[in-house]
């Protein structure tokens, strides 16, 4: 298990949304038609793992608002 990203140099290789976003300059169109380049409060995110066909399982976390 590793606790880094791992990237690749060509487009669709990201492993990050920092990169994937190209640092916010190009946001993400979410489904909703609503666009998002970072994280915001009250987002979920979901980690799955998967080695061939075996499910790892998952961890979600939540951000919340800073005190």
């Amino acid at each position: 298990m590793a606790s880094g990203t791992i990237s690749g140099p060509e487009r669709g290789s990201e492993g990050s949304l920092i990169e994937l976003t190209r640092n916010g300059a190009e946001p993400l169109r979410l489904d909703d038609g609503s666009e998002r380049a970072f994280l915001e409060d009250g987002d979920e995110v979901v980690l799955r793992g998967r080695a061939g066909g075996l499910e790892l399982g998952e961890v979600r976390g939540r951000i919340e608002p800073a005190p």
